[in-house]
């Protein structure tokens, strides 16, 4: 008997950090994900196998907070691994870096594997709300937002508030892009931290950066919708500069946005909790991709193309 289920990886067009706040942003599911199987095991405990490829050090430096994840599904999932021993081996082609929904693409994957095994038949809000649980263990109190675009797929608007507002954002096709990859493993609770503290000290100045956020996300809306990519691209470039401003990018995500609007990239921008990661650029067009792409391998860096928009008829 084996339970198995997939979760997207995702990038953050907009608003990473702001989310927290209530501010909205917008998340695509990108198409690449995680794959978790679960079987029976021998011994009355849980066994993880993770044969995810993954940036050094990434699965060592978040394994205590993967364990913590785990024991938080279990739990909201009434599953006792005391009285049936259970394995999950973690697979499919989400490469583990910061930045890209990986641990949240896990634990969509797991819970939608145990449901799978135990004949739960969850819904997707069910497989969210569990997997929300499960973001805990890495994030503290994360935004929800990875775990959305996770679950759902496809291109999606999100506000955080006592009931979170999730709506689609209909677009005719994905969207080629390029993930770049610094090859540092963030620690994005720290970042989180970081700008709760800045924020408290600088009101202000904070309050203006997030007022300029919130109205950069509804004229993204609109671009996207419309399908004018180049609008889409220019908000992109200054999001990233709000980011700089609340201190959240590296010299390392920096070099590669502007290696990538060098190439051409209509827009380039760090991408997921920042201070190393990944960054995102705005490539459409598969042509424009390998060229963004290529550059950035060039200068030893790591890098993703995959869509943005794919839903999960639109897995690769």
């Amino acid at each position: 008997m084996k339970g198995q289920g997939i979760g997207f990886g995702k990038a953050i067009l907009f608003n990473e950090h702001f989310v927290v706040y209530g501010i909205p942003s917008i998340v695509s599911a990108i198409g690449k994900y995680t794959v978790a199987k679960v079987e029976p095991y021998d011994e009355k405990e849980l066994k993880l196998e993770d044969l995810r490829e993954a940036t050094p050090n990434y699965k060592e430096g978040k394994l205590g907070q993967q364990k913590d994840s785990l024991k938080r599904i279990l739990k909201k999932m009434n599953i006792d691994v005391s009285k049936n021993g259970l394995k999950i081996t973690l697979d499919g082609n989400l490469y583990c870096a910061s930045g890209i929904g990986a641990s949240a693409a896990s634990c969509v994957a797991i819970a939608r594997a145990l449901s799978d095994y135990f004949n739960l038949n969850l819904s997707d809000d069910e497989i969210n709300d569990i997997a929300y649980e499960g973001e805990m263990g890495y994030h503290g109190t994360p935004s929800g937002v990875d775990n959305t675009a996770s679950t759902y797929g496809g291109l999606i608007w999100f506000q955080k508030g006592d009931t979170n507002v999730i709506e689609r954002i209909p677009i005719s096709n994905p969207i080629e892009i390029v993930i770049g990859n610094t090859g540092k493993v963030a620690d994005t609770a720290a970042a989180v931290a970081g700008v709760r503290g800045r924020k408290e000290k600088n009101p202000e100045k904070y309050q203006e950066v997030f007022d300029r956020a919130e109205n950069i996300t509804y004229l993204a809306k609109q671009a996207l919708q419309e399908g004018d990519y180049r609008e889409v691209g220019k908000l992109m470039n200054e999001n990233h500069k709000l980011l700089q401003q609340i201190e959240v990018s590296s010299k390392e995500l920096d070099f590669l946005v502007s290696i990538a609007r060098d190439q051409g990239a209509l827009g380039a921008k760090l991408t997921g909790g920042g201070l190393g990661g990944n960054m995102i650029a705005l490539t459409p067009g598969r042509d424009l991709q390998e060229e963004v792409a290529t550059a950035i391998e060039k200068e030893g860096f790591q890098t993703v193309k995959t869509v943005v928009g794919a839903s999960r008829g639109g897995i690769e």
